[in-house]
Order: structure tokens, then C-alpha cells, then sequence
């Protein structure tokens, strides 16, 4: 059974930055597209950010590109989404994702407040 923890969530205010880290373990994340995707209370989950195996090709949904980053080190079997000018619409669960398999991850809270 693969393995994703989620980390690095936590309070901000908005404006503030925060970037949160998918370590996984029992499989090499390196031949896999991961995503990050968030929720919020009473909401469906939606895809926040895709990269590919090779960290080249990166997809953004429209309300957070330009403001997140998604990046992996495949050495270090993690994932990062540095999320820049953070917002309250942001306060959110963010889960990490495999989709070829659909592992999730635990999910981390972020809370974005001033």
C-alpha cells in the first residue's frame, strides 16, 4: 500500500506564502504524474496543480497560476507546492494525489486569515 504524507500546512495571513511538501514511501514517485488537489468544507476536491514524471510539463488551475508552484524531487521522493500571495478562498485541505494508481494522501490544512 503506498504511502503519501502531506506536510508544511499551517496559518497565514493573507499575502503570506507557504509551501507544502508530499513525502511518499513504499514507491518511487519518480515514474509517476502526481497533483495536488484542496477542499473545503461541504465543496467537491479540485485539482490544484499537475506535474508530470519529469517535472517539464506543469498544469495550474486558473485561480492559483501565476501565484502556486509545483516541483518534485524525485531523489528525495517528494513533491513541494510553494503557494505565493496566499488568500482567504484558500483555506483549504490539500491533498497529494497519484492518479494512474488514485492514492491520497492524509491531506494538510491550510488556513489563510488575517
Amino acid at each position: 500500500q503506498a504511502h503519501l504524507v502531506e506536510s508544511g500546512g499551517g496559518s497565514v495571513q493573507p499575502g503570506g506564502s507557504m509551501r507544502l511538501s508530499c513525502a511518499a514511501s513504499v514507491f518511487l514517485i519518480s515514474a509517476y504524474d502526481m497533483r495536488w488537489h484542496r477542499q473545503a468544507p461541504g465543496k467537491e476536491r479540485e485539482m490544484v496543480a499537475h506535474i508530470d514524471s519529469t517535472g517539464r510539463r506543469k498544469n495550474y488551475t486558473d485561480s492559483v497560476r501565476g501565484r502556486f508552484i509545483v516541483s518534485r524531487d524525485n531523489r528525495k521522493n517528494t513533491v513541494y507546492l510553494q503557494m505565493n500571495n496566499l488568500q482567504p478562498e484558500g483555506t483549504d485541505m490539500y491533498y497529494c494525489y497519484v492518479p494512474l494508481y488514485d492514492y491520497w494522501g492524509q491531506g494538510t490544512q491550510v488556513t489563510v486569515s488575517s
